[in-house]
């Protein structure tokens, strides 16, 4: 959500949704921001990598947020997707399964 803030120009909108599918929980962050390049796309959930390479971590993270939430969902039988377009904003989708054996969550 910290991303979606900073990228986003004043007075856009950061929306964050919930909605049950089919035996799963899809959370979704809407932004009105920046957008991703599509070059950009096939890294933004590698450790450590940021799309300004010029950004320090004083002035940008550390690198390590998107993927984090990859290992995070990955962990509990999960996934997370992207749809971006430049200069329109990003949605970031995580998909989570519910229900069934829960005891080595």
């Amino acid at each position: 959500m910290s991303n979606a803030v900073r990228h986003s120009r004043p007075g856009g909108t950061v929306t964050i949704s919930s909605r049950m599918g089919r035996g799963e929980l899809v959370i979704e962050v809407a932004d009105t921001g920046s957008g991703i390049a599509d070059t950009d796309l096939p890294h933004i959930f590698e450790r450590f990598w940021r799309a300004d390479q010029s950004r320090s971590r004083h002035t940008g993270g550390s690198g390590l947020g998107l993927a984090v939430v990859r290992k995070l969902a990955e962990a509990h039988g999960g996934r997370v997707s992207v749809v971006s377009s430049p200069g329109r904003g990003s949605t970031f989708t995580v998909h989570l399964p519910v229900g069934g054996d829960t005891s080595e969550a």
